[in-house]
């Protein structure tokens, strides 16, 4: 029989159970913020959401489930022979889409009937980013901070590294952002990122 997990638990020690968190949501949505270290796995490319989306506003739930439905099959069914080709069957994966709904139980249910034990992310990004503007904003309890401030190239983030190297707890804010908040500006090793995807990785570091 297949098992298909309910997860309301989304704490560090929960999410390792799992040997991975797949994002089933649109590249857009996933480009916007996502759960840390998951993986990008859509069911529906931006375009095809927004069509779906059309069809249901402009024609009818029934046909745009339908529509949707043969295209998220025919998804599922390139990453089960690209992306989870090599997957052995003891692989454990953590589905979720935008509030856990159709997106990530379509993936889940498919995942495991082929054998793998699933767990779907109740209320699914919805409940991350619930979580994520709690912590950052109403957290009661918080850890004792000591900023380092400084003029440009007098080596805060060399000390922030070294800090690290010796196994201090660090939040390079600089290094969230991908941008030195000086003249020297971009970093250049990757864009930078959404706001709600710098605040994921704040709180991350934070958990």
């Amino acid at each position: 029989m297949p098992y298909l997990e309910t997860v309301t638990d989304i704490s560090p020690e929960n999410l390792s159970r799992y040997d991975a968190i797949i994002d089933v949501r649109s590249p857009a949505e996933f480009a916007d913020d996502h759960m840390p270290g998951a993986i990008s796995l859509p069911v529906l490319s931006n375009e095809e959401r927004a069509r779906v989306g059309t069809i249901y506003k402009q024609e009818s739930p029934f046909r745009a489930n339908r529509v949707g439905g043969a295209i998220v099959a025919r998804n599922i069914a390139h990453h089960l022979e690209t992306a989870l080709a090599d997957k052995p069957k003891s692989w454990r994966p953590l589905v979720y889409c935008w509030r856990g709904g159709m997106r990530s139980n379509s993936m889940a249910t498919i995942l495991s009937s082929v054998g793998w034990p699933s767990g779907v992310v109740k209320g699914g990004y919805k409940t991350w980013r619930r979580e994520v503007v709690t912590g950052l904003e109403h957290e009661d309890s918080r850890l004792p901070v000591r900023l380092i401030d400084g003029q440009t190239g007098t080596g805060k983030t060399a000390l922030l590294q070294a800090i690290a190297a010796a196994g201090g707890q660090v939040i390079d804010l600089e290094g969230l952002a991908h941008h030195r908040g000086s003249a020297f500006g971009d970093l250049g090793d990757a864009p930078q990122p959404a706001q709600r995807l710098f605040e994921s990785g704040i709180w991350q570091q934070l958990r």
